[in-house]
């Protein structure tokens, strides 16, 4: 294991969007084997300390790796186009309308029908998108279009979370 791996090369995966997630999942746990810190009390604390270090950088590594959206961005700065959502929130005008939409959709919702025709609405945007980046990563490997896409992504599964909040809140 080398520390300047990304978390591609630290898992031995192709730096491609699309993960088999019990590949993903069975490195993880060989991964952790290997640096567990127990295996390294023979050879004192400094040894342990440092496979501390290697359990922390692999569960990082998981974490990124198993979640698309994370993936994706991470694909994305890897290849010099960094997401940047905190201070780059532009987005092509059919989005911004698609947005606003579901915004007052959600405002006008009046019961946990229509909230469940928004999820839905949600889950089949989030299908689309996750296509999208995935035919703009692993084929044309275009980058910056796929950031934009990262970017809608993003704001689909906020949205979905306020959904799901408000169909918690007239469950309970």
């Amino acid at each position: 294991m080398n520390l300047q791996s990304d978390d591609f090369e630290l898992f031995g995966l192709e730096r491609r969007f699309k993960q088999d997630s019990a590949v993903l999942d069975a490195r993880w746990k060989d991964l952790q084997r290997q640096a567990h810190p127990d295996k390294f009390t023979v050879q004192g604390a400094a040894a342990q300390r440092v496979a501390m270090q290697w359990s922390v950088r692999i569960n990082e590594a998981y974490q990124r790796l198993k979640n698309p959206l994370k993936r994706a961005a991470y694909l994305c700065e890897l290849h010099g186009a960094p997401v940047n959502a905190e201070n780059n929130t532009a987005m092509p005008a059919s989005f911004l309308i698609q947005q606003m939409q579901w915004r007052e959709e959600l405002d006008e919702a009046q019961g946990a029908e229509d909230l469940a025709q928004i999820s839905q609405q949600c889950r089949q945007a989030e299908r689309e998108t996750l296509l999208k980046i995935e035919q703009l990563l692993n084929q044309s490997h275009d980058y910056a279009a796929a950031v934009a896409q990262v970017r809608a992504l993003m704001f689909i599964e906020r949205f979905a979370s306020d959904v799901n909040d408000r169909l918690d809140r007239i469950e309970t």
